[in-house]
């Protein structure tokens, strides 16, 4: 079985009687994209700083690849990167050095006493050109642009090899093609079974990558687990939507399929498909209507769970 790479039990924060995280409850696996999910001041960066080691819970427990970030945080820092909104470099710095810089923070050059250091360079080169600055890496940090950085900031994180990564809205301000370079580079990290908290605003972003969410409400984990099954769970009650494409749909179809039991609404979407809306999954019935019709049936499938209908519905809910 995958590694459980975070764990919380009840854990709690509160500041002079305001609770900011109540009685949280988490399990992600190793290899894992976990999105946080919710409005400003719903919880999530206090629960980051807790697993951090960076501020004490006030009741319950945390365990971050096995470690207590409490009492053992420089442990947790060590297997932990973390890129902030906003990314602070030593400008007057290089690409390079300022990846040299992080290594010998972490002590990345002396693992053992034969060590030259032509590993840790290997891999900050590596880096370099993964993230896509391998003709800039003698460049001063000054002279880069926003989406630059953030590449960089990315790098810096790996450079230690990290069993974890915290990323804070690491496509804020960049254009679309570095939007999705970035995305692309956090997938990579996965794959290398690095788990991936990602805290972002950009649904769809988060929709495309991320294996599993938790939507954070009022300081509570109001909703968790797959896209799917929330998908699934938030279809109950006349939400789901089912896209049919017949060769010439007529008005008669329309009113046959209308008159099944349990279909709420149909909707001419194209010249040759039609959207239903219904309280449950009436593939079969609405299919078998289609062909006692007459009609010829195309294709048919569930429109795809949408993060944004999933997010509205358990934020109103909490």
């Amino acid at each position: 079985m995958e590694q459980v790479v975070v764990e919380t039990t009840d854990l709690t924060k509160s500041y002079n009687g305001f609770i900011a995280v109540d009685k949280l409850n988490l399990r992600i696996r190793e290899g894992e994209i976990y999105g946080f999910l919710g409005p400003n001041g719903a919880g999530k960066t206090t629960t980051i700083l807790m697993l951090l080691g960076l501020t004490e819970p006030t009741s319950g427990a945390a365990r971050v690849c096995g470690y207590n970030p409490t009492r053992e945080p420089l442990q947790v820092k060590r297997i932990v990167g973390y890129l902030p909104e906003n990314v602070g470099f030593y400008e007057d710095l290089t690409a390079r050095q300022n990846l040299r810089y992080t290594a010998e923070l972490n002590n990345q050059y002396k693992k053992t006493p034969s060590d030259n250091g032509e590993e840790v360079e290997k891999r900050i080169n590596n880096l370099l050109t993964t993230v896509g600055l391998s003709k800039v890496v003698d460049q001063k940090v000054a002279e880069f642009s926003h989406g630059m950085k953030q590449r960089l900031g990315i790098a810096d994180v790996l450079v230690k090899e990290p069993k974890l990564v915290f990323l804070d809205e690491p496509t804020s301000g960049i254009d679309p093609k570095g939007i999705g370079e970035i995305l692309d580079l956090v997938v990579k990290m996965a794959k290398r079974k690095v788990t991936v908290i990602f805290c972002s605003h950009q649904l769809a972003q988060v929709q495309k990558i991320c294996t599993h969410v938790g939507i954070f409400a009022k300081g509570r984990l109001v909703a968790e687990g797959s896209i799917d099954r929330l998908g699934e769970e938030t279809a109950a009650g006349g939400r789901y939507r089912i896209e049919v494409q017949v060769a010439q749909p007529s008005t008669n179809l329309i009113k046959l399929i209308k008159q099944t039991k349990g279909v709420k609404d149909v909707m001419g979407s194209t010249a040759d498909s039609l959207l239903i809306t219904c309280n449950s999954d009436l593939r079969p019935q609405i299919a078998k209507t289609i062909v006692d019709s007459g009609s010829s049936l195309i294709g048919m499938k569930i429109e795809e769970a949408s993060l944004e209908r999933i997010y509205k519905k358990y934020s109103r809910e909490g």
